[in-house]
């Protein structure tokens, strides 16, 4: 962090009531010299006094209202046109600790005067400045704050650490933001940007986020495995930030774009082999995500061509590229970490978290044959907030819950005699029953490939997890062989195309 210009105490201080009482002092002084004038030369002498410390008051005031502050925080101009945010410890108007009252009056009045002094060139300085240069047009606000809701508050152009130059806002979340930046230490090339609430349960899984980065990065140093590679990461003013390489669109966000229009069965075959790469490369450094959904599925491009569909009337877009990476560690566990209950976005959420029977590796390989089928049909396939209606679904979809499951669940108010406890004619049984059906049925078309991706989904969606496809089975499975070929004779991992 670069240091701001810092000034001793007594030449920051500027005291109203300091001035007060030196007027005070000098003009009895004054009035005691002068026993001999007339009472109205005193009435006279009052009446000035009175009308000086009026004109005091309010110029202090005037002076410390005028001026923001924000957590002792402010920026400076620096001298390529930039702000960069800067600290001081203490509020300049924070002087009366810092004053001695043994201090003689006319040094005061000299440090003061040598203040204004300092002021005035200072802010003229600071116009001269501004008018040298067209970058000046992102000159910001003096502080730094922070909003209702603890997200850091900043504007294109603001740059961070004297290095980090805010593009535009990528993203938001519950944790803070996303934004882009101009790395200024890196050739000026584009990042993105991470920036975490200032609240203390969101710095925390910061800090255990950047823990696991940091132990991907050791173990692939040269991001050969499909996983988001941070640059950096900083504390601002109570900010975590993490800096990553900038990647583009996530598959969400593209099929959202799209009209919801589904990835064809090539595009899924590629982006699902690398998933099941790039999560296989974190089990076996024994970590599980737990947070695995197509938002924290990044394209490295999505760039796209458009063709125009007469039957639909309208332009549908199909990504170019679909190479992607993961994202988002914010909640990943090692093996030897405290594992809570409840993990994984509701609609990606294996039964054994359902049932609290604890969890492992295994709800993420779950997560990925839901996110397959977002792919392939364009919408989630339980769509439900509630854990019972959840299992009604998934029970019509994949067929009866175990019963060794349901012995061993503490969520016994879900079953009775062995079953789930669901009424099929109900409103919410109507909803199962017509918005879900078994898993074949929705196979879009007759072919080969499809059937072997509905094989590999049976596989990655077994009720049991012991009964689970492995990650490093599921990259054996027929469906992946035209990838597998074009890996072998390609002679790399170029799996993109």
């Amino acid at each position: 962090m670069p240091h701001s210009r810092r000034y001793p105490s007594s030449e920051r201080s500027r005291s109203g009531n300091h001035h007060v009482r030196y007027e005070r002092h000098r003009r009895r002084r004054r009035t005691r010299s002068r026993s001999s004038s007339s009472s109205a030369q005193r009435d006279r002498s009052r009446r000035r006094n009175r009308e000086r410390r009026q004109r005091s008051r309010s110029y202090d005031d005037h002076r410390l209202s005028s001026r923001r502050y924000c957590r002792g925080e402010r920026e400076e101009f620096v001298e390529n046109g930039f702000f960069r945010h800067t600290h001081f410890s203490r509020r300049s108007h924070d002087f009366r600790s810092d004053r001695d009252p043994g201090a003689d009056p006319r040094s005061s009045r000299r440090v003061r005067r040598h203040r204004r002094t300092r002021t005035r060139s200072r802010t003229h300085s600071f116009s001269q400045s501004r008018s040298l240069s067209s970058s000046c047009s992102r000159v910001r606000g003096w502080a730094v704050k922070d909003d209702d809701e603890g997200h850091l508050v900043y504007r294109a152009g603001d740059v961070l650490q004297d290095r980090y130059e805010i593009v535009g806002t990528l993203g938001e979340g519950t944790f803070g933001k996303v934004v882009e930046c101009i790395d200024h230490h890196r050739g000026g090339s584009r990042i993105a940007l991470k920036i975490i609430k200032n609240v203390e349960k969101y710095k925390e899984a910061a800090r255990l986020e950047i823990n696991v980065l940091e132990k991907i990065n050791q173990k692939d140093p040269e991001n050969k495995n499909l996983c988001v590679q941070m640059l950096d990461w900083f504390d601002y003013h109570g900010h975590m930030c993490i800096s990553f390489e900038l990647l583009a669109l996530s598959t969400f966000d593209f099929m959202k774009e799209n009209n919801y229009l589904p990835y064809s069965i090539s595009q899924v075959r590629h982006m699902a082999y690398q998933i099941c790469l790039a999560v296989k490369f974190l089990h076996d450094n024994k970590l599980t995500h737990t947070d695995l959904k197509p938002e924290n599925i990044l394209f490295v491009n999505s760039e796209y061509s458009v063709v125009y569909n007469p039957e639909k009337k309208r332009d549908e877009r199909s990504v170019i590229s679909p190479a992607v990476k993961v994202v988002d560690f914010g909640s990943a566990t090692f093996d030897n970490e405290h594992h809570s209950s409840i993990v994984s976005t509701r609609h990606y959420r294996a039964p054994e978290v359902l049932l609290e029977l604890g969890w492992s590796q295994p709800c993420d390989v779950w997560s990925i044959g839901c996110i397959l089928f977002e792919f392939y049909r364009g919408y989630t396939l339980y769509q439900t907030h509630d854990n019972r209606e959840h299992l009604a679904m998934m029970e019509r979809v994949h067929g009866p819950v175990p019963s060794r499951m349901i012995r061993k669940t503490r969520k016994q108010k879900y079953f009775y005699r062995g079953r789930l406890d669901w009424d099929e004619n109900s409103s919410a049984g109507r909803y199962v029953r017509e918005n879900c059906r078994p898993l074949r049925r929705y196979v879009l078309l007759e072919a080969e490939e499809h059937h072997l991706f509905f094989d590999l989904l049976e596989g990655l969606m077994e009720f049991e997890p012991d009964r689970r496809l492995s990650l490093s089975a599921a990259l054996r499975h027929p469906f992946f062989s035209p990838v597998r070929d074009a890996e072998h004779f390609g002679g790399s991992r170029n799996i993109s195309r």
